[in-house]
């Protein structure tokens, strides 16, 4: 697979993306906190605007995908978020750039990313043959924890050392890198055949909504993706504001403690191409999840900035990296196995829909508890809320699959 130069594009392509897109929810936020003194709830509501697209566009999103090429998408998704953030880095340098800036760049960032998240998961089933969808996941998963590794160090310690318009400047350059990978890709798609008539985009909506809740094994994706986005979208906003505020931690040790999600998630990406076929996917899934899921619940008991602190930090993210992208890896294989390829862009932008679209509101809450419970109360409840999410999967045909991906289901 690695010998297809077009393969390669795609996954150099989508690493700057990913680097890009990291770099970028770490810069926001910690300008929010550490340069414009953004209270509890105001940090809330800049991680709901920027969360926001997913719950708005991600439908048409999947619409959009199923009828257009990838690449396209891709290519000119790339192109947006570099000029937002480019135009975003001097106005930061002019002295413009407050909290109103900042909510509209989160906002603009967002929607492109939505389109551009939908179409590289089409993208893949569209490039390889479906024996090669794990392997294929895990290539690309890699690269995204390769980014998790890069994206916070390089944001926090931007922030930290330099400026925030500096740090969105380094934004702007990978999404142009990635722009200029992707394009390169020459390989036609093999598009779906599209349906005769106008394009009803509500119709085709409605399909991929219908063809997700009928399907047991899609339905149990989706309400266990919505309950650990709602949970931890809630958890990183009260942890963003805990590690400052509470363990009293430098920007640049924020972003180092983030940035132990991507060892573990790029350890996690390598055996999750050899985890299912041994143990199976239901029981890869589930106990990945927990690990996951759970081991955020050691954070709230830390105190201080000592040296102890900051490596019991690293391993929290580490876990959570790994489990967190075994569970990535194997749903997706999953999911793409039993979507025909026709529905595979409206399936991840329902799934998206009901799992991602939560983030806001969990953004909301996390910011809400914080300023209503305090810091530690908070991130408690919210990390036990995290266990949600493995129960549901346990509770499912989900954990039921074997050491073989499903079949296809109809349209």
């Amino acid at each position: 697979m690695w010998r297809d130069a077009d393969f390669r594009r795609l996954w150099m392509g989508q690493t700057a993306s990913q680097l890009g897109e990291h770099a970028t929810l770490v810069v926001l936020p910690l300008f929010a906190v550490l340069t414009l003194h953004a209270s509890a709830g105001e940090l809330g509501v800049l991680r709901a605007v920027g969360q926001a697209p997913i719950l708005l566009l991600s439908l048409f999103a999947g619409a959009w995908v199923d009828r257009w090429r990838t690449r396209t998408t891709m290519v000119l998704t790339d192109a947006g978020r570099a000029m937002a953030l480019g135009a975003a880095a001097v106005a930061g340098l002019l002295g413009w750039l407050g909290l109103p800036g900042l909510l509209a760049l989160a906002f603009a960032v967002g929607a492109l990313s939505v389109f551009f998240d939908v179409a590289y998961q089409a993208s893949l089933v569209r490039l390889v043959e479906r024996d090669q969808l794990v392997q294929g996941n895990s290539a690309l998963e890699g690269s995204r924890s390769a980014a998790q590794i890069g994206g916070p160090a390089l944001g926090g310690a931007l922030v930290s050392l330099l400026s925030a318009p500096i740090a969105a400047a380094s934004g702007a350059l990978f999404f142009a890198l990635s722009f200029l990978s992707i394009r390169r890709i020459r390989r036609a798609e093999a598009m779906p055949v599209p349906p005769e008539g106008p394009p009803r985009v509500w119709r085709r909506i409605h399909e991929g909504l219908r063809f997700v809740a009928r399907d047991a094994v899609l339905r149990t994706v989706c309400l266990a993706s919505a309950a650990f986005q709602f949970t931890f979208a809630a958890v990183m906003t009260v942890y963003l504001l805990f590690l400052p505020r509470e363990l009293h931690l430098s920007g640049t040790v924020v972003g180092l403690a983030l940035t132990a999600v991507g060892p573990g998630a790029l350890l996690g990406s390598l055996l999750a191409a050899r985890l299912p076929g041994r143990f199976g996917y239901g029981t890869v899934l589930v106990c990945a999840a927990a690990l996951g899921d759970g081991v955020f619940l050691c954070v709230p008991a830390l105190h201080g900035s000592s040296a102890v602190t900051v490596a019991a930090l690293l391993a929290v993210g580490f876990v959570f990296g790994f489990g967190g992208q075994l569970v990535n890896v194997t749903v997706m294989a999953v999911r793409q196995a039993v979507t025909p390829d026709g529905m595979q862009g409206r399936v991840a932008a329902t799934i998206t829909f009901a799992g991602m679209g939560m983030t806001p509101l969990g953004s909301l809450a996390g910011g809400f508890l914080a300023a209503e419970w305090g810091l530690r109360t908070s991130l408690l409840v919210t990390a036990a809320g995290m266990l949600l999410s493995p129960v549901v999967m346990a509770l499912s045909p989900l954990a039921r699959l074997g050491r073989k991906l499903p079949p296809s289901g109809a349209p």
